[in-house]
């Protein structure tokens, strides 16, 4: 399920970049992340009245992950290229375990973490080399809180998985990032767009894959760690080349070896004893009990 909706997700950049000629990029979150709650509720209504203090709670801590995610990595877009962008928000994947060790104490086996450094690399690959320079100017600042928000995020749906109910969890989460994401219009001072059949229709398209990855992020991740999880993500620009190919965009040489080292990651990840499965299921025990 995850390797299907990392395959969705890589498939959704074009339709973003068409949708930012229409229309400002945080008026364009709030509006998918609407469209992507509502759809959520609508098929999960009789479910919400049960809401627990506890779900309510969960689903605001993923959601504020999920903005800072795509609030600072978009504001820092604003003042650093594209590649580089690509590059620093690649440092989510070693940042997933650094981050469950450092704070949680929980070190990866010697397979995951050779896989992690593998897709690592091949994220690298895939953002060229001019991506690779950092200065720490704030545009860069910015997309690396970005980076440990997408770690934040994936550490707590794993956290929580397995102590809410998916679909009330979700339809918070995606509620929280809609209206942070249209507070945030104000401060950046973007301009509201006028209404346009392309941003309506493309922001509903978005939101019903944004449903559908967020509630497959939730379901899954009570019966993955967070570790697997990030290898698997870290597949996502591989299928937005294919996707682009398929466009008519050409990916460099360089960016096809870091796809094949981001599957070889992938892999590698699984090729494990019975001992470090046993290993692994208890990390994910330990994260769906918190």
């Amino acid at each position: 399920m995850l390797v299907l909706i990392t395959m969705v997700w890589g498939g959704t950049f074009l339709l973003v970049q068409h949708a930012m000629t229409v229309s400002g990029p945080m008026f364009f979150v709030g509006l998918r992340f609407a469209a992507a709650a509502a759809i959520v509720a609508l098929f999960s209504w009789r479910h919400l009245r049960e809401l627990t203090l506890f779900e309510l709670k969960a689903g605001a801590f993923i959601g504020v992950a999920i903005m800072l995610g795509y609030g600072l990595q978009t504001v820092g877009l604003q003042s650093i290229p594209s590649s580089q962008s690509a590059f620093i928000t690649a440092l989510y994947v070693p940042f997933v375990p650094l981050l469950q060790w450092l704070v949680l104490g929980r070190r990866p086996g010697l397979m995951p973490s050779i896989g992690i450094m593998l897709a690592f690399t091949g994220l690298m690959l895939l953002s060229g080399p001019s991506g690779a320079s950092l200065n720490f100017s704030p545009g860069e600042i910015a997309t690396l809180i970005s980076a440990i928000a997408i770690a934040a995020e994936i550490i707590l749906i794993s956290t929580y998985a397995g102590q809410v109910d998916v679909r009330r969890v979700t339809v918070v989460q995606l509620a929280v990032t809609s209206v942070l994401s249209f507070l945030l219009v104000v401060p950046t001072g973007e301009a509201l767009p006028d209404f346009s059949w392309t941003l309506l229709v493309t922001a509903l398209g978005l939101g019903a894959a944004s449903a559908a990855i967020q509630v497959a992020m939730n379901w899954a991740q009570k019966s993955v760690s967070s570790t697997r999880a990030t290898l698997i993500y870290a597949g996502e620009p591989v299928w937005a080349g294919i996707v682009g190919r398929i466009a008519g965009e050409r990916l460099p040489a360089i960016a096809l070896v870091g796809a094949g080292l981001i599957v070889a990651a992938v892999i590698v990840s699984e090729l494990k004893t019975k001992g470090k499965i046993v290993e692994e299921d208890a990390e994910l025990e330990r994260e769906t009990q918190g």
